[in-house]
């Protein structure tokens, strides 16, 4: 098999090094000497270190099995518990050295470049889209507990997680996402759910 192109080898090691390092730390010859190709070359292919970062973002909402929560096999509440079991297990998997990429360029970066700002805001709609058909899923299915307002509550449900995942990463720990856990699936979306009591 041949070698990628060099785009290709910038993106794959920005993405890398913007998920260890962030994306200030994560200079241009940072991520050109992880890909192996001339600092140089960086500029044949994008026009600033704030358009790869949004190419970067992009690849990683894409590379997010989302499309296992709108069209995946099973009950839909189990779906999504698989989907932030998932995630929770790529968290431990890197020894909470990793947050979500999503919500690291969310507190590093949007308050000072609008274009990831956006690029952010882009890819959280994405994934609360896709949180939000799995509960109407749920919701027609008889297996939500009543009065949740799917949309809202996908919403909820992202920024619980981000949340979460901050101080998870802070104390090195599952703590907060076993709670999580705990309060969403077993508490809020649980048909039998406080409300119901």
């Amino acid at each position: 098999m041949g070698r990628r192109g060099v785009r290709e080898e910038i993106v794959e090691a920005a993405l890398e090094q913007f998920h260890v390092q962030g994306y200030n730390a994560a200079g241009v010859k940072v991520i050109t000497d992880a890909a192996g190709v001339p600092k140089g070359s960086f500029y044949n292919h994008f026009d600033s270190k704030e358009a790869l970062a949004v190419v970067a973002l992009e690849r990683y909402g894409a590379g997010r099995p989302l499309h296992e929560l709108t069209g995946g096999e099973g009950e839909p509440l189990a779906r999504l518990r698989a989907h932030f079991e998932a995630l929770r297990d790529a968290v431990v998997r890197y020894d909470f050295t990793r947050g979500c990429l999503i919500g690291n360029f969310g507190t590093e970066i949007a308050d000072h470049s609008d274009v990831i700002r956006e690029a952010v805001r882009q890819s959280l709609a994405q994934w609360t889209d896709a949180i939000a058909a799995v509960l109407t899923d749920a919701r027609d299915a008889g297996a939500l507990r009543a009065g949740l307002d799917p949309r809202a509550t996908a919403g909820f449900l992202v920024n619980a997680w981000e949340g979460s995942l901050i101080r998870a990463r802070a104390d090195r720990s599952t703590d907060a996402l076993e709670s999580f856990f705990i309060l969403i699936f077993d508490a809020l979306l649980a048909k039998d759910g406080p409300e119901a009591r």
